[in-house]
């Protein structure tokens, strides 16, 4: 969609130039997707440069505008194991064309909000931090989990970019799998389960798509069936799941209590 308010595009963009009227630009599959009649100026930072992926000792950095193809192709670092083992999922979650997924963003898909938004349910479920930068140079950290506070919405305040996502070492080892289900064979997520054992025998589990912002349950030890039912019901209140044409709430209901079984049955072997 054209944004006929546009007067300007700053390329490359940086922190700091930030002014009533702006909007950052990754890929700008979201920004282009609807009307911005409050946008005057884009603030291009796809022309920045910031490297995709970097391979730490305490983790792997993904920038914000790290694209849906660059984190599906990626291959290195095999020590994270459960990184790898749901990173190509939640890619093909997006049911989009290669055109979308050379262009669509990391950081994109978690500033939309969106409850099928994959790449929340990706960072969540691997204790991802956001990096925030103010306008004024302020600096401040939010977990993924608490980033996403409803369907489209965030904490992210204006001005605010979102840099990176930073995925911490000790959530990237161990085995992880997730479930996914759609009303459609190439429809919108209607429930996006992932579950994490840790090599310590926890697991966490994460639970998108079916819920208006992600929910993350974690368990010391492993649970048995019971217990992860008790959790889902105490945890996630029948007003905080999805209502839409995607699928009803109790439908979404039902197939992420079903999900967590069969991931929790999973892990157990």
């Amino acid at each position: 969609m054209d944004l006929n308010t546009v007067v300007e595009v700053v390329s490359p963009a940086r922190p700091g130039q930030w002014r009533p009227g702006d909007a950052w630009l990754g890929g700008g599959t979201a920004l282009f997707a609807e009307p911005q009649p409050h946008v005057t100026r884009l603030l291009d930072l796809a022309a920045a440069g910031w490297p995709a992926l970097t391979v730490r000792e305490d983790g792997l950095e993904i920038a914000a505008t790290c694209t849906v193809a660059e984190l599906y192709q990626f291959a290195g670092a095999p020590r994270f194991e459960a990184f790898h083992g749901i990173a190509r999922g939640c890619c093909s979650a997006f049911l989009a064309s290669f055109k979308i997924w050379n262009v669509a963003t990391v950081g994109g898909n978690l500033c939309a909000a969106l409850p099928a938004g994959p790449m929340i349910a990706l960072t969540a479920a691997l204790d991802g931090t956001c990096l925030l930068l103010g306008p004024d140079g302020a600096r401040r950290t939010v977990a993924v989990a608490d980033f996403v506070t409803g369907a489209g919405t965030t904490v992210r305040s204006d001005g605010e970019l979102l840099r990176s996502v930073h995925l911490p070492a000790a959530a990237l080892t161990g085995r992880s799998t997730y479930r996914q289900g759609s009303l459609h064979a190439h429809g919108r997520s209607a429930a996006l389960v992932i579950g994490r054992r840790d090599p310590g025998g926890g697991l966490v589990l994460t639970v998108t798509g079916a819920t208006l912002r992600p929910h993350r349950l974690v368990f010391p030890v492993l649970p048995d069936a019971e217990t992860v039912q008790v959790a889902l019901a105490e945890r996630i209140p029948d007003q905080g799941y999805v209502d839409d044409v995607h699928g009803l709430p109790a439908w979404r209901r039902h197939l992420t209590r079903r999900f967590a079984e069969e991931i929790r049955a999973e892990l157990a072997g």
